[in-house]
């Protein structure tokens, strides 16, 4: 029987470096799409999956998520002094509750696969789940939670991935695609960035994993890759000949907010899906008249 998992990983180390100035103070995982942080709607989806324990990889100048997770007792006393109980409502159902949450520091920029080694002491020797939390996604149920689904049934380790249009696959890892249906199927191996005419297929990895513990030991010993970084890809690659790799490709829809393309269109997309601002901001669109521009 396969351990439950019950930890998510968040790598927030990142200097978010393509949306500068913005983020020359400001962590781009606090960034919002509508009137959330990414890093929330992170936190959310990991959540509804029955994520128990949130551990954040953090670097110098990202003290603000941590206080983002922790309770802001003047805002709470204010809001409930003028009345405000939905808002307040709203922020506490938002915070993990008392011990739950947990902050280690990636002293050196040395990419992915070395910011989840930095986790190693806080996961232990358990399953756990990694968000990358510039990835957004419009999913129901949610990308994780679809995941778990195939992770109760085939364990191991589990990749999200979602097709790409076939010229776009350059810019992605992709997947080796085995037998299996969309919902759980045998992964053969992964290729990061291929050209177009030797991609193996059209399925890209798009930013959450459920991984077991043996991945710590394989990071420890894994040598700088591309980019001069620690490659989590090819600590995967190396896990693969040891452990079963399932692809889920779920139901739903990536928004890449580490590009300013993907920031600006999730701001679209989740916008049109809120009740409340749907309408006006509808009307709004209407105003600008933007049949010239498109």
């Amino acid at each position: 029987m396969s351990k439950r998992v019950r930890t998510a990983v968040f790598p927030v180390a990142g200097l978010g470096t393509r949306f500068l100035p913005a983020t020359k103070a400001m962590p781009k995982e606090m960034l919002t799409v509508v009137d959330r942080p990414l890093i929330q709607y992170a936190v959310d989806e990991a959540r509804e999956a029955g994520i128990e324990h949130f551990v954040f990889v953090t670097g110098r100048n990202k003290g603000v998520i941590e206080d983002h997770f922790d309770r802001q007792f003047e805002l709470e006393a204010t809001l409930e002094s003028r009345g405000k109980t939905e808002a307040l409502e709203d922020l506490q159902q938002d915070l993990p509750s008392a011990g739950r949450t947990s902050f280690t520091r990636q002293q050196e920029p040395l990419g992915l696969g070395h910011a989840v080694w930095c986790a190693r002491d806080i996961v232990g020797d358990q399953p756990f789940a990694l968000l990358l939390p510039d990835m957004i996604f419009k999913a129901k149920p949610g990308v994780l939670k679809q995941m778990m689904d195939a992770y109760e049934e085939r364990a191991g380790n589990i990749i999200g991935v979602e097709e790409c249009a076939w010229e776009d696959v350059s810019s992605y890892g992709v997947v080796v695609r085995g037998d299996g249906p969309d919902e759980g199927f045998a992964i053969n191996g992964m290729v990061e960035k291929p050209n177009r005419d030797e991609a193996p297929s059209n399925l890209f990895i798009s930013g959450r994993y459920i991984l077991q513990p043996e991945i710590f030991d394989l990071l420890a010993e894994q040598t700088r890759g591309a980019g001069d970084e620690i490659q989590l890809t090819d600590a995967m690659q190396t896990l693969m000949g040891q452990q079963r790799f399932t692809g889920v490709k779920y139901e739903g829809k990536v928004f890449d907010c580490g590009s300013k393309l993907g920031f600006l269109t999730a701001n679209v997309v989740f916008a049109l899906d809120r009740p409340d601002i749907r309408p006006g901001f509808v009307e709004e669109l209407r105003k600008l008249d933007l049949e010239d521009q498109l």
